[in-house]
């Protein structure tokens, strides 16, 4: 049985209402809107009569603030309609209620979905209602919801067939593995997939899975290997007279360190200098292991007046594509991701730094680039998306610098950064040997986020808004905490030889980051709901 209820502000507490409202009206020039009322809605599956009634005032709504009702108030009048997450994309709020509610029965987790629903007053046109719904509908994330009651909320999953064997492979011409990149939607281009099919025919001597040919290509991607970085740069021409010095520097430096036989790239110019402050006995803290994780360094720290040794670690992280495209959970899982590489390395990431770059958000939406979304919905939205995943991790952001610029109408720069310390003897950095087990620890898998690593490698067109929404990974800083809190303690530290985190890449890269070869079953991996497969 589902049960179902409505929680919506009271008057004076509806601050979301009115803010879209305003923007409805100032952004989308939709003057005869005069009103808006947001209701959350909640189907509940799982749990009994007498336990939902408990929830209702304690988990679902906060009575000195809150209205609950048991069916959809009147509107008379008023135009009604629900958005709700995709099928597949973790839904936070729904994901909280569930494990509230099993935390005041103390038995199984009831399965819950969550839907907002809007209300708009006035006298509006067809025309005027579409323009709503596109606006505070992002295709890639959500859809319009059913008004309807529901008679489940379990969803039919396709049966993961067996694993497909690309047969033929090792026999396509370069056309037609230029038809399959295009075909399967890989990142990898053509150079790549020939050197695959080389290694297939000559030592594997076997036709790939897609699971193997996918897991190559997460690897393989920009997001990953970097290889925008890498690319040799041979005609540089430089008209600012900064950069030039600074270019010519690096060249200087370069030869000083016996380089010049090296390619000039991107990835040469950022290690550079690391390289040369070494060199010149500079830089003597630099903690270098076989990990791959945040920059650490070592320092001397004052605990209540004892000097002891510990490890200071610093990450960026840049989300422009994902903020782009879905700018609440891009922007989130920016601050997230700088997170898990210092957290990764058993420290706990106690500060934050966020720099972006957009366009001019005062501009008529009218005037949006096609296939983008709104500036202003990206600078607010992204802004929400990094503050709420920061609140809840408890995580102090003491820099926040955005910058205007055209430039940034293409894409939007997303950067955060972060620092975190722990004690030098809770970490224990060791070569894995046969027999170590490899433990998967953290929120389970979804839909949400796969692709991402390639998705962010690929050259994107006008659909690609519509088509990349699992693409861009819903972190879940409750768990991130948790984990944070674990890694601070010494006897859980010390358990670990080596660490890294998933990612965008997932199984395929952090896994494969650990040690040279491993077994790996994808079955283990713990999942959110059923329908998905290794590939």
């Amino acid at each position: 049985m589902v049960s179902r209820i409505y929680v919506e502000k009271k008057p004076g507490f509806d601050v979301e209402a009115h803010q879209l409202l305003h923007e409805l009206r100032t952004i989308l020039g939709i003057e005869s809107l005069t009103g808006i009322r947001l209701i959350n809605r909640y189907d509940v599956e799982g749990a009994s009569d007498e336990l939902f009634e408990q929830c209702v005032p304690t988990v679902f709504s906060e009575p000195q603030s809150d209205n609950a009702f048991a069916e959809l108030p009147a509107a008379e009048g008023a135009v009604v309609f629900a958005v709700e997450p995709l099928p597949g994309q973790f839904d936070q709020r729904a994901a909280s209620a569930s494990e509230c509610i099993q935390l005041i029965s103390q038995g199984e987790r009831p399965e819950v979905l969550s839907a907002k629903v809007y209300m708009l007053e006035g006298d509006l046109s067809d025309e005027d209602v579409a323009a709503i719904k596109h606006y505070v509908i992002n295709p890639i994330e959500a859809r319009e919801a059913s008004l309807e009651e529901r008679d489940t909320l379990k969803m039919a999953h396709p049966t993961p067939e067996a694993v497909e064997v690309i047969e033929g492979f090792r026999e396509l011409d370069e056309a037609g593995l230029a038809a399959f990149i295009a075909e399967r939607g890989l990142a990898m281009d053509e150079a790549d997939i020939a050197f695959c099919q080389k290694y297939f025919a000559e030592d594997e001597q076997r036709d790939p899975t897609i699971t193997e040919i996918k897991m190559i290509d997460t690897y393989w991607s920009d997001h990953c290997r970097h290889t925008t970085f890498g690319t040799v740069l041979e005609n540089v021409q430089i008209d600012d007279e900064a950069v030039k010095a600074a270019f010519e520097q690096y060249l200087a430096m370069r030869h000083e360190l016996g380089r010049d036989e090296k390619p000039i790239c991107l990835m040469d110019m950022g290690t550079i200098g690391a390289k040369w402050l070494k060199s010149k006995g500079i830089l003597k803290n630099l903690d270098e292991s076989e990990e791959i994780n945040a920059c650490t360094v070592k320092i001397k720290c004052d605990v209540n007046g004892e000097e002891q040794d510990w490890l200071y670690l610093f990450k960026n992280e840049t989300h422009n594509h994902p903020t782009e495209i879905e700018p609440f959970g891009g922007a989130a899982t920016c601050v997230g991701g700088a997170i898990r590489d210092p957290l990764s390395g058993r420290s706990y990431v106690y500060q934050a730094m966020r720099v972006t770059g957009a366009a001019d958000p005062t501009v008529p939406v009218s005037e949006t680039l096609e296939g983008k979304l709104p500036q202003r919905k990206l600078v607010t939205t992204a802004a929400a998306g990094y503050s709420s995943y920061g609140n809840q991790i408890g995580l102090a952001t003491g820099q926040v610098n955005e910058l205007y610029h055209p430039g940034y109408a293409a894409k939007r720069m997303e950067i955060g950064a972060v620092v975190g310390a722990t004690p030098a003897d809770h970490v224990r950095r060791e070569t894995p040997a046969p027999g170590d087990i490899v433990v998967l620890l953290g929120g389970r898998t979804g839909r949400d986020g796969i692709g991402g690593a390639t998705g962010s490698s690929k050259a994107h067109n006008l659909e690609s808004i519509e088509t990349c929404g699992a693409e861009v990974q819903k972190g879940n800083a409750p768990v991130e905490r948790k984990i944070q809190r674990l890694f601070r303690r010494k006897d859980a530290c010390e358990m670990i030889k080596r660490c890294n985190d998933f990612g965008a890449g997932g199984v395929s890269v952090a896994v494969g980051e650990l040690a040279d070869g491993l077994s790996i079953n994808l079955n283990r991996v713990p999942k959110k709901y059923d329908g998905l497969d290794g590939t």
